[in-house]
Protein backbone atom coordinates (compact mmCIF):
# COMPACT_ATOMS: atom_id res chain seq x y z
CA UNK A 1 0.00 0.00 0.00
CA UNK A 2 2.83 2.37 0.88
CA UNK A 3 4.63 1.62 -2.39
CA UNK A 4 1.41 2.22 -4.31
CA UNK A 5 0.94 5.64 -2.68
CA UNK A 6 4.55 6.50 -3.41
CA UNK A 7 4.12 5.57 -7.09
CA UNK A 8 0.99 7.74 -7.29
CA UNK A 9 2.80 10.69 -5.69
CA UNK A 10 5.79 10.35 -8.01
CA UNK A 11 3.52 10.05 -11.06
CA UNK A 12 1.61 13.17 -10.07
CA UNK A 13 4.86 15.07 -9.39
CA UNK A 14 6.35 14.14 -12.76
CA UNK A 15 3.08 15.04 -14.51
CA UNK A 16 3.13 18.50 -12.93
CA UNK A 17 6.79 18.99 -13.84
CA UNK A 18 6.15 17.87 -17.41
CA UNK A 19 3.19 20.23 -17.71
CA UNK A 20 5.29 23.15 -16.45
CA UNK A 21 8.07 22.31 -18.91
CA UNK A 22 5.57 22.34 -21.79
CA UNK A 23 4.06 25.64 -20.62
CA UNK A 24 7.50 27.24 -20.41
CA UNK A 25 9.10 25.79 -23.53
CA UNK A 26 6.20 26.00 -25.99
CA UNK A 27 6.17 29.83 -26.33
CA UNK A 28 9.97 29.85 -26.61
CA UNK A 29 10.03 27.19 -29.32
CA UNK A 30 7.19 28.92 -31.14
CA UNK A 31 8.95 32.30 -31.22
CA UNK A 32 12.22 30.66 -32.34
CA UNK A 33 10.42 28.81 -35.10
CA UNK A 34 8.60 31.96 -36.18
CA UNK A 35 11.90 33.80 -36.55
CA UNK A 36 12.89 31.35 -39.31
CA UNK A 37 9.57 31.51 -41.15
CA UNK A 38 9.54 33.46 -44.43
CA UNK A 39 7.29 36.49 -44.81
CA UNK A 40 6.11 38.98 -42.18
CA UNK A 41 2.90 37.38 -40.92
CA UNK A 42 2.56 34.90 -38.08
CA UNK A 43 -0.67 33.44 -39.41
CA UNK A 44 1.19 30.76 -41.38
CA UNK A 45 4.09 30.35 -38.96
CA UNK A 46 4.94 27.04 -37.35
CA UNK A 47 7.39 25.77 -34.76
CA UNK A 48 9.20 23.78 -37.46
CA UNK A 49 9.11 25.95 -40.62
CA UNK A 50 9.03 24.18 -43.98
CA UNK A 51 11.02 26.85 -45.81
CA UNK A 52 13.35 28.05 -43.07
CA UNK A 53 15.26 31.23 -43.81
CA UNK A 54 17.82 33.47 -42.13
CA UNK A 55 16.64 36.59 -43.95
CA UNK A 56 15.15 38.14 -40.83
CA UNK A 57 18.43 37.84 -38.93
CA UNK A 58 20.35 39.27 -41.89
CA UNK A 59 17.95 42.21 -42.01
CA UNK A 60 18.45 42.91 -38.30
CA UNK A 61 22.22 43.12 -38.76
CA UNK A 62 21.98 45.30 -41.88
CA UNK A 63 22.36 48.96 -40.77
CA UNK A 64 20.65 50.15 -43.93
CA UNK A 65 17.48 48.17 -43.19
CA UNK A 66 17.25 48.26 -39.42
CA UNK A 67 18.52 50.14 -36.34
CA UNK A 68 18.57 46.90 -34.36
CA UNK A 69 22.31 47.01 -33.65
CA UNK A 70 21.97 50.57 -32.32
CA UNK A 71 19.11 49.50 -30.06
CA UNK A 72 21.13 46.52 -28.89
CA UNK A 73 24.13 48.67 -28.02
CA UNK A 74 21.92 51.19 -26.22
CA UNK A 75 20.36 48.43 -24.12
CA UNK A 76 23.67 46.74 -23.29
CA UNK A 77 25.18 50.08 -22.25
CA UNK A 78 22.22 50.91 -20.01
CA UNK A 79 22.21 47.39 -18.54
CA UNK A 80 25.90 47.39 -17.65
CA UNK A 81 25.89 50.87 -16.11
CA UNK A 82 22.69 50.14 -14.19
CA UNK A 83 24.17 46.91 -12.87
CA UNK A 84 27.45 48.54 -11.78
CA UNK A 85 25.82 51.53 -10.06
CA UNK A 86 23.10 49.42 -8.45
CA UNK A 87 25.48 46.81 -7.05
CA UNK A 88 27.84 49.47 -5.68
CA UNK A 89 25.10 51.48 -3.98
CA UNK A 90 23.22 48.44 -2.71
CA UNK A 91 26.34 46.87 -1.20
CA UNK A 92 27.37 50.05 0.63
CA UNK A 93 23.85 50.78 1.84
CA UNK A 94 23.22 47.21 3.00
CA UNK A 95 26.60 47.09 4.77
CA UNK A 96 25.72 50.27 6.66
CA UNK A 97 22.36 48.88 7.78
CA UNK A 98 23.85 45.51 8.70
CA UNK A 99 26.96 46.57 10.59
CA UNK A 100 26.18 49.98 12.12
CA UNK A 101 23.57 51.29 14.53
CA UNK A 102 22.42 54.86 13.88
CA UNK A 103 19.41 57.11 14.31
CA UNK A 104 16.69 56.30 11.78
CA UNK A 105 18.03 52.85 10.96
CA UNK A 106 14.82 51.02 11.77
CA UNK A 107 12.64 53.58 10.01
CA UNK A 108 14.97 53.48 7.01
CA UNK A 109 14.58 49.72 6.67
CA UNK A 110 10.83 50.05 6.98
CA UNK A 111 10.85 52.72 4.26
CA UNK A 112 12.81 50.41 1.95
CA UNK A 113 10.33 47.62 2.69
CA UNK A 114 7.43 49.87 1.66
CA UNK A 115 9.18 51.32 -1.38
CA UNK A 116 9.95 47.90 -2.84
CA UNK A 117 6.20 47.29 -3.08
CA UNK A 118 5.73 50.29 -5.38
CA UNK A 119 6.74 49.75 -9.05
CA UNK A 120 8.59 52.47 -10.94
CA UNK A 121 5.80 53.02 -13.44
CA UNK A 122 3.48 54.07 -10.57
CA UNK A 123 5.40 57.37 -10.60
CA UNK A 124 5.48 57.81 -14.37
CA UNK A 125 4.13 61.38 -14.34
CA UNK A 126 6.59 62.47 -11.65
CA UNK A 127 9.50 60.78 -13.42
CA UNK A 128 8.60 62.41 -16.74
CA UNK A 129 8.21 65.85 -15.16
CA UNK A 130 11.50 65.53 -13.28
CA UNK A 131 13.36 64.38 -16.39
CA UNK A 132 11.89 67.29 -18.35
CA UNK A 133 12.85 69.85 -15.71
CA UNK A 134 16.42 68.55 -15.40
CA UNK A 135 16.96 68.31 -19.15
CA UNK A 136 17.38 64.52 -19.01
CA UNK A 137 14.39 63.73 -21.22
CA UNK A 138 15.38 61.57 -24.19
CA UNK A 139 18.70 60.58 -22.59
CA UNK A 140 20.01 57.24 -21.44
CA UNK A 141 21.21 58.82 -18.20
CA UNK A 142 17.61 59.36 -17.14
CA UNK A 143 16.84 55.66 -17.58
CA UNK A 144 20.00 54.59 -15.75
CA UNK A 145 19.15 56.82 -12.77
CA UNK A 146 15.56 55.57 -12.62
CA UNK A 147 16.54 51.91 -12.90
CA UNK A 148 19.30 52.32 -10.30
CA UNK A 149 17.03 54.13 -7.86
CA UNK A 150 14.29 51.58 -8.33
CA UNK A 151 16.69 48.70 -7.65
CA UNK A 152 17.99 50.03 -4.33
CA UNK A 153 15.06 49.33 -1.93
CA UNK A 154 14.38 45.65 -2.71
CA UNK A 155 17.99 44.64 -3.29
CA UNK A 156 19.21 46.48 -0.20
CA UNK A 157 16.75 44.53 1.89
CA UNK A 158 17.95 41.27 0.33
CA UNK A 159 21.62 42.13 0.72
CA UNK A 160 21.18 43.32 4.30
CA UNK A 161 19.56 40.03 5.29
CA UNK A 162 22.42 38.18 3.63
CA UNK A 163 25.14 40.23 5.33
CA UNK A 164 23.50 39.58 8.69
CA UNK A 165 24.36 35.89 8.24
CA UNK A 166 28.08 36.66 7.92
CA UNK A 167 29.62 36.37 11.41
CA UNK A 168 30.51 39.73 12.90
CA UNK A 169 33.41 38.04 14.66
CA UNK A 170 35.26 38.34 11.35
CA UNK A 171 34.92 42.12 11.53
CA UNK A 172 36.13 42.19 15.12
CA UNK A 173 39.14 40.02 14.30
CA UNK A 174 40.06 42.31 11.43
CA UNK A 175 39.77 45.40 13.63
CA UNK A 176 42.11 43.81 16.16
CA UNK A 177 44.62 43.49 13.30
CA UNK A 178 44.23 47.18 12.51
CA UNK A 179 41.76 47.04 9.59
CA UNK A 180 39.34 49.92 9.09
CA UNK A 181 35.71 49.80 7.99
CA UNK A 182 36.55 50.28 4.32
CA UNK A 183 39.06 47.46 4.31
CA UNK A 184 36.68 45.14 6.19
CA UNK A 185 33.93 45.97 3.71
CA UNK A 186 36.07 45.47 0.60
CA UNK A 187 38.38 42.59 1.57
CA UNK A 188 36.33 40.56 4.04
CA UNK A 189 32.58 41.09 3.77
CA UNK A 190 32.19 41.57 0.01
CA UNK A 191 34.13 38.41 -0.99
CA UNK A 192 31.83 36.40 1.27
CA UNK A 193 28.78 38.07 -0.25
CA UNK A 194 29.57 37.04 -3.85
CA UNK A 195 26.49 34.77 -4.17
CA UNK A 196 24.10 37.62 -3.33
CA UNK A 197 26.10 40.10 -5.42
CA UNK A 198 25.69 37.71 -8.35
CA UNK A 199 21.93 37.56 -7.82
CA UNK A 200 21.60 41.34 -7.62
CA UNK A 201 23.83 41.77 -10.67
CA UNK A 202 21.60 39.46 -12.69
CA UNK A 203 18.37 41.13 -11.52
CA UNK A 204 19.58 44.66 -12.27
CA UNK A 205 21.07 43.64 -15.62
CA UNK A 206 17.79 42.09 -16.78
CA UNK A 207 15.62 45.09 -15.85
CA UNK A 208 16.42 47.34 -18.87
CA UNK A 209 15.87 44.37 -21.20
CA UNK A 210 12.39 43.70 -19.84
CA UNK A 211 11.18 47.26 -19.21
CA UNK A 212 9.09 48.95 -21.88
CA UNK A 213 6.95 51.59 -20.17
CA UNK A 214 9.69 53.78 -18.67
CA UNK A 215 11.85 53.59 -21.78
CA UNK A 216 8.89 54.45 -24.02
CA UNK A 217 8.02 57.49 -21.90
CA UNK A 218 11.54 58.90 -21.54
CA UNK A 219 13.07 58.12 -24.94
CA UNK A 220 11.87 60.06 -27.99
CA UNK A 221 14.30 59.59 -30.87
CA UNK A 222 14.68 56.27 -32.68
CA UNK A 223 18.48 56.27 -32.40
CA UNK A 224 18.20 56.22 -28.60
CA UNK A 225 15.58 53.48 -28.29
CA UNK A 226 16.22 50.37 -26.23
CA UNK A 227 15.40 46.93 -27.64
CA UNK A 228 11.98 46.80 -25.99
CA UNK A 229 10.89 50.09 -27.55
CA UNK A 230 12.57 49.48 -30.89
CA UNK A 231 11.06 46.02 -31.35
CA UNK A 232 7.65 47.38 -30.42
CA UNK A 233 7.91 49.85 -33.26
CA UNK A 234 8.28 46.92 -35.67
CA UNK A 235 4.76 45.72 -34.88
CA UNK A 236 3.11 49.03 -33.91
CA UNK A 237 2.48 50.16 -37.49
CA UNK A 238 -1.04 49.25 -38.56
CA UNK A 239 -0.04 48.44 -42.15
CA UNK A 240 3.63 47.49 -41.78
CA UNK A 241 3.71 44.87 -39.06
CA UNK A 242 6.86 42.74 -39.16
CA UNK A 243 6.07 39.98 -36.70
CA UNK A 244 8.67 37.49 -37.91
CA UNK A 245 11.38 40.16 -37.76
CA UNK A 246 10.16 40.95 -34.25
CA UNK A 247 10.50 37.25 -33.40
CA UNK A 248 14.11 37.15 -34.65
CA UNK A 249 14.99 40.23 -32.61
CA UNK A 250 13.35 38.72 -29.52
CA UNK A 251 15.40 35.52 -29.80
CA UNK A 252 18.69 37.46 -29.79
CA UNK A 253 17.72 39.31 -26.61
CA UNK A 254 18.27 36.12 -24.60
CA UNK A 255 21.97 35.85 -25.51
CA UNK A 256 23.56 38.40 -23.10
CA UNK A 257 21.24 37.41 -20.26
CA UNK A 258 22.10 33.74 -20.74
CA UNK A 259 25.84 34.47 -20.91
CA UNK A 260 25.70 36.50 -17.68
CA UNK A 261 23.70 33.79 -15.94
CA UNK A 262 26.15 31.08 -16.99
CA UNK A 263 29.14 33.16 -15.92
CA UNK A 264 27.64 33.79 -12.46
CA UNK A 265 26.06 30.38 -11.98
CA UNK A 266 28.84 29.05 -9.75
CA UNK A 267 28.07 31.78 -7.20
CA UNK A 268 24.36 30.94 -7.06
CA UNK A 269 25.06 27.53 -5.56
CA UNK A 270 27.99 28.38 -3.32
CA UNK A 271 27.71 28.49 0.46
CA UNK A 272 26.83 31.62 2.38
CA UNK A 273 30.16 32.00 4.13
CA UNK A 274 32.19 29.17 2.61
CA UNK A 275 35.85 29.63 3.41
CA UNK A 276 35.13 32.55 5.71
CA UNK A 277 36.67 31.08 8.86
CA UNK A 278 40.12 29.75 9.53
CA UNK A 279 40.90 26.18 10.39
Amino acid sequence: MRNKNRIIQLTFSYAVILAMIVIILYPILWIVGSSFNPGNSLSGSSIIPKDATLEHYKELFDPEQSDYLIWYWNTIKICILTMVFSVALVCMTAYSFSRFRFVGRKNGLMTFLILQMIPNFAALIAIYALANLTGLLDTHLALILVYTGGAIPMNTYLMKGYLDTIPKELDESARMDGAGNLRIFWQIVMPLAKPMIAVISLFTFITPFTDFILARILLRTEEKFTLAVGLYELIADQFGNEFTLFAAGSVLIALPISLLFLSLQKYFVSGLTAGGTKG
